[in-house]
């Protein structure tokens, strides 16, 4: 394991995860936050360094001596990244987001932070994550069960045949671990997900399953009239729905993750086994 590592939004739900998993693989980890107050230290760390990542000097001085980053922080910063430090080794965190057909300011923020990172020709790696869960308070499969308990059918635009393919956050980590280990030849970047895609309605009858919840009940809908309903999402008691989520069930989200494994090895678990780490009674 490389003996120093900067986690940049080190305090955040993966950069927290992927931390930890450094520490007790014994490398010395270097938090760097936007607000220290956030950050809960953990064996292993150094104390953290403050930097916004807007502001040029302070992220210089936060990453400068850095040998090796991993930037959970979002994607558009790459290129503020990359001007701020000569890391040998850098890895960064994305999102399949990127790749959506209904183009928002996190995934054009992605691709702009891909762009930053092969136009540079620095070497170094980008993983795009679907849709990530089990990390400790994340809100995806949790926020679901809490609807599912509240709604006696669940309407699906489309019937729920779209694809998704949900990656669990352990896998996730183990992938930021294993690209920070290795020497890469210029600017590389992979899909990350779940082993294999599934229609949307058999991923949420799985996290009713995992969340000891009846089978729900489908019924398909226009997602004109879902995104129409979407603002009562705001009434209390109902975890919010916006209409761009609704749009983005509509699209197929499988991905080959073949070149991941080739590359570095990447095997992530079911998505029995990740739902029933999220659910299990001791779960963060």
């Amino acid at each position: 394991m490389t003996q120093k590592i900067h986690v940049i939004g080190a305090s955040g739900r993966s950069g927290l995860a992927v931390s930890r998993a450094l520490a007790a693989r014994g490398a010395s980890v270097v938090p760097v936050v936007r607000n220290p107050a956030r950050w809960r230290p953990i064996a292993g760390s150094e104390a953290p360094r403050i930097a916004d990542l807007t502001d040029p000097r302070a992220l210089a001085e936060a990453i400068g001596d850095a040998q090796a980053v991993i930037s959970c922080a979002h994607a558009r910063h790459i290129g503020a990244i990359l001007t701020a430090t000569q890391a040998r080794r850098l890895a960064f965190l994305g999102s399949t987001r990127r790749f959506t057909r209904w183009p928002d300011s996190h995934g054009d923020g992605v691709i702009a932070g891909e762009a930053a990172l092969r136009s540079s020709g620095r070497a170094g790696v980008l993983l795009h994550p679907t849709m990530i869960y089990g990390a400790a308070g994340e809100d995806n499969v949790r926020r679901l069960a809490a609807l599912l308990r509240r709604l006696p059918v669940v309407p699906l635009p489309g019937g729920g045949r779209a694809l998704v393919q949900p990656v669990y956050q352990d896998d996730v980590t183990q992938a930021l671990c294993a690209v920070i280990e290795r020497d890469w030849s210029g600017p590389q970047s992979f899909v990350i997900a779940g082993p294999e895609a599934m229609p949307y309605r058999d991923f949420v009858a799985a996290v009713a399953r995992a969340a000891g919840l009846r089978r729900p009940r489908f019924v398909g809908v226009p997602a004109a009239a879902l995104i129409a309903a979407s603002p009562l999402t705001l009434l209390p008691g109902l975890p919010r729905i916006r209409g761009a989520e609704i749009r983005r069930l509509l699209e197929d989200k499988a991905f080959d993750i073949a070149p991941a494994r080739a590359a570095f090895g990447f095997a992530p678990i079911s998505l029995a086994q990740g739902l029933a780490s999220t659910f299990r009674p001791d779960a963060p």
